[in-house]
């Protein structure tokens, strides 16, 4: 394994592989501060500049595009609310509420060494487990990812804080949003009212730019020009508190990314809101979170990391990609005659072990690039608001009319705007839609195939070992603060 390690190292440090490997990351990060821009395009956009490249070098640069897109995406989440990736979207809930105290520079620097860290753990366990990991998910069929979907589901009640009925509510009106399209199962057209544009539903990062950046503009004009943050520029450094705090968030946020991330189709989104309901759920300062908890930051930031790289996984080892993105990649490797499977590790091992370890050389770029700039970007913060929202606004709409080319995008964003002004306005809770929105159709295809294989039968999911599991842990997750409650009072007692 080591003598692998060093040769992937020899050949991921070789000059041209380093520059485009830097050229990569810097591309990801641009293309992440983009609304509606996102990995999946930048990388299938850029994917022709690389045919005339040796394969381990054109791999590395797009991997490259694929993670730093990631960061980059943070970045506008953390400063004007509007996430440039969909798995970013959790970030914005306590990324944006700490920049507005002035800490943006905090915020963005803890994501930037979340991302890192994450990166390494994430390194060593796909170096160390990847074979292991990859067998297990060959053996997730439908009740096992129906189960990971009733895990998910359960963090709804970490999202909706005190107001559960209002959190249920919005989680309900997210799921009846995402049956808007064709039925996976029947092929029926659903709530589209004959519109073509709506047959394969409403399209995700469209609603996020609408939600957050729409709706976070509209309720701040009625509320009146918000003031320019003048932090002192040492104010925007982050602190020795705040990286202690952030210490075991992003642990866990790393391992349950590695986690979800080698399991196909599961993807770097899910993650990250798995990652913030759960450091709600075991954090002592659960009740920041929502108002600017750094820990809200670090943990979904090292899950949507930890999750990108895991997503190799599937690709590397069974030819199955691990999301939208891989799904380009993998279209990468075949179009260089290379065949991803489980005899890819021993037939090009250079080639492997050459792409695993440019994932450390590209995430300490990332570092040296973004933790220094961190608290340049939250300078950005003393422009007066004034100013920001045209550019807020016309970024936004322009992001969402370059994603297809049409003006639905652009009416969907305004639409959705209004709905997330709304919510601001009557605090209904945002995350429990979003998340209801994201695991809807991933629950809806799960249910329709664990149900077809059970012939109607649910209970075929008890008689799955993998399932039961993960079916005990999110009930665990539901009940486990209530089972607990007697104990702590019995401690304050003694």
């Amino acid at each position: 394994m080591l003598d692998n390690l060093l040769m992937g190292f020899g050949a991921a440090l070789t000059p041209a592989n380093l520059i485009w490997c830097f050229v990569g990351v810097l591309a990801g990060t641009i293309i992440g501060l983009l609304p509606g821009l996102g990995s999946t395009t930048g990388v299938a956009v850029l994917l022709p500049l690389t045919l005339s490249f040796e394969p381990l070098t054109a791999l590395i640069m797009l991997a490259g595009i694929y993670y730093g897109a990631q960061y980059g995406g943070t970045i506008t989440s953390v400063l004007i609310s509007t996430p440039g990736e969909a798995a970013s979207v959790v970030t914005a809930i306590d990324g944006y509420q700490m920049a507005r105290k002035g800490r943006a520079g905090a915020a963005l620097s803890i994501a930037a060494i979340g991302s890192f860290v994450a990166a390494i753990i994430s390194l060593v366990l796909l170096v160390a487990m990847a074979p292991p990991f990859a067998a297990l998910a060959i053996n997730f069929g439908p009740p096992e990812n129906l189960a990971v979907m009733v895990l998910g589901l359960a963090t709804i009640v970490s999202f909706s804080g005190g107001a559960r009925l209002r959190g249920l509510a919005m989680a309900t009106l997210g799921m009846l949003l995402a049956t808007v399209g064709v039925d996976a199962a029947t092929g029926v057209p659903r709530y589209t009212f004959d519109d073509v544009n709506l047959l394969s539903g409403l399209p995700f990062v469209q609603v996020m730019i609408g939600l957050f950046a729409v709706g976070e503009v509209l309720y701040q004009i009625r509320e009146g020009a918000a003031k320019p943050i003048h932090a002192r520029f040492r104010d925007l450094m982050i602190t020795r508190s705040e990286l202690s705090r952030s210490k075991g968030a992003i642990a866990r946020g790393s391992v349950i990314g590695y986690l979800l991330g080698c399991l196909p189709g599961a993807g770097s989104t899910l993650a990250s809101f798995l990652a913030y309901g759960v450091e709600k759920r075991v954090s002592r300062n659960r009740a920041e979170f929502g108002h600017g908890a750094i820990e809200g930051v670090a943990a979904p930031e090292s899950a949507n990391n930890a999750a990108a790289n895991a997503n190799f996984v599937p690709t590397l080892a069974l030819g199955i990609p691990g999301g939208a993105t891989t799904a380009v990649l993998l279209g990468a490797f075949l179009m260089y005659g290379i065949q991803p499977g489980p005899l890819l590790f021993e037939e090009q091992p250079e080639l492997v072990w050459g792409l695993l370890a440019s994932f450390f050389v590209g995430n300490v770029m990332l570092l040296i690039l973004n933790l220094p700039l961190a608290p340049l970007f939250a300078q950005m913060l003393r422009i007066p608001y004034g100013y920001m929202y045209p550019l807020i606004l016309l970024t936004s709409f322009v992001g969402a009319y370059s994603i297809d080319n049409n003006m639905f995008s652009v009416w969907v964003v305004f639409v959705f705007g209004l709905v997330g002004y709304f919510m601001k306005r009557f605090d209904l809770p945002m995350a429990p839609l979003v998340l209801g929105l994201v695991l809807g159709p991933l629950f809806e295809k799960a249910l329709a195939q664990t149900s077809a294989m059970g012939d109607g039968d649910l209970t075929i999911l008890f008689t799955r070992p993998i399932a039961l599991v993960v079916l005990a842990l999110a009930v665990l997750l539901l009940a486990g603060p209530a089972l607990i409650k007697p104990f702590k009072k019995e401690r304050i007692t003694v």
